[in-house]
Order: C-alpha cells, then sequence, then structure tokens
C-alpha cells in the first residue's frame, strides 16, 4: 500500500519540467557607412516595438527563445550589442526590449561584409546549444563592398543546420533583395522587402512572427 501512495503522489505532484529553448535568434543590424543616424534610430525603434509586440513576447515565451542582437558593418566590424538572452516570462521579454533601446550605434563610417557577420554570428550559438532551432537575420541596405564571399559564409551556415533569413531594405527597384535571395538567406530562409528604412519596424515585426510561428506550427 506505501508503494502504491508513493508511486501515486511521484506521478501527480512532480512539477512541469520546461521543455527547454526551442529557438535561439541572432538579430544582425547594419551599421555601415550608409546608414546615416535617423535610418539606424528607425531600425533600433523598429526592433524594439517588434520585441515589444505581444504576439511576438507570447510566442518568445512558449519556446524559451534565446535571443542576442549583433551590430556589424565592415570586414573587422562586428559586435554584440545584446547578448543571449533568455525568455522565459514577460519579464524577461521587456528586459530584452530594454536592453536593444539603449544600445549605442556600434560603428560608423565603415564598409559592408555580411559574410563577415554571417561568420561571427555563426560562432556565437556554440553559447546556446541546448536550443533545437538556429536562426540569423540578416538585414541590410547594400551589398558587399568588404569581406569574403557571402555565398561561402551562407553554405557555412547550411552545414551548421542554421537557417539564415534577411530583411532587403530598398531605395528603389528590388537589387538588395535578389542579392539576398541569391547570397544570403539559406535555402529554407525568406526574404521580406523594406522599401526604405521607414517600413523597416513592420518589415521586421513580420519577419519575427514568421519565423517563431514556423517553429510553434
Amino acid at each position: 500500500m506505501l508503494k502504491a501512495i508513493a508511486l501515486l503522489l511521484s506521478t501527480t505532484l512532480i512539477p512541469t519540467i520546461s521543455v527547454g529553448c526551442d529557438t535561439a535568434l541572432i538579430l544582425t543590424i547594419d551599421v555601415s557607412n550608409s546608414i546615416d543616424p535617423s535610418e539606424y534610430k528607425l531600425q533600433t525603434d523598429g526592433l524594439v516595438a517588434a520585441l515589444r509586440n505581444p504576439e511576438i513576447v507570447d510566442a518568445m515565451v512558449r519556446q524559451e527563445a534565446a535571443i542576442a542582437v549583433v551590430q556589424w558593418s565592415g570586414k573587422d566590424r562586428q559586435q554584440v550589442t545584446v547578448p543571449w538572452t533568455r525568455v522565459r516570462t514577460s519579464l524577461d521579454a521587456a528586459r530584452l526590449a530594454d536592453q536593444a533601446q539603449l544600445m549605442p550605434r556600434a560603428f560608423v563610417l565603415s564598409d559592408t561584409a555580411p559574410a563577415e557577420a554571417i561568420l561571427f554570428s555563426l560562432g556565437l550559438f556554440n553559447q546556446v546549444p541546448d536550443c533545437k532551432n538556429k536562426v540569423i537575420d540578416v538585414s541590410g541596405d547594400g551589398t558587399p563592398n568588404s569581406g569574403s564571399e557571402t555565398r561561402n559564409a551562407r553554405n557555412a551556415a547550411e552545414r551548421a543546420g542554421v537557417t539564415i533569413n534577411g530583411i532587403a531594405i530598398e531605395s528603389m527597384g528590388l537589387a538588395i533583395t535578389n542579392f539576398y535571395k541569391g547570397a544570403i538567406i539559406t535555402r529554407n530562409g525568406f526574404v521580406i522587402t523594406a522599401r526604405t528604412h521607414r517600413e523597416y519596424p513592420d518589415a521586421i515585426r513580420r519577419k519575427i512572427i514568421r519565423e517563431l510561428s514556423q517553429v510553434i506550427g
């Protein structure tokens, strides 16, 4: 009888155990020479608004997502400006948005080297080995004028099982979008086009929602 009671208690009183991190997401922001101060503010304000969006907050909490922010520009210009943050509660999400709002611009007057941004970001996933899905967001408004071959970096991400998605910020035409499709995103990735930096806030909101909803199903 005592054994039966002990077995019953063990199956009914054990608290629910967390399933762990579903998604590790690195949000990378282009701060190269083509981004002026007002455009930088549009990007950061858009990022903060997305991280405060109730739908995104709910998805991050349900997935216990790990989020980091990287600013990048030229060949030797990559910096983690918001380190990995585990989002297990809405308070965690609020703290993450606060960090993003307060981060200073990392670089000015520098080239554009997206390959190095990708390779730098790949190395950061070693810090979150328990996360099942690993995603890099690359946003930018130009093609490379510095650094190594972007397709090689993209291929390295695919070999590592990392997804790359992008926001292509266009002033006219689809040159950046087509470049991102051909050389930046992985085969399971996607690109969202923002017409000028003013559309960036809506673009990043839609992109993060899409990324997290793909995992949730």
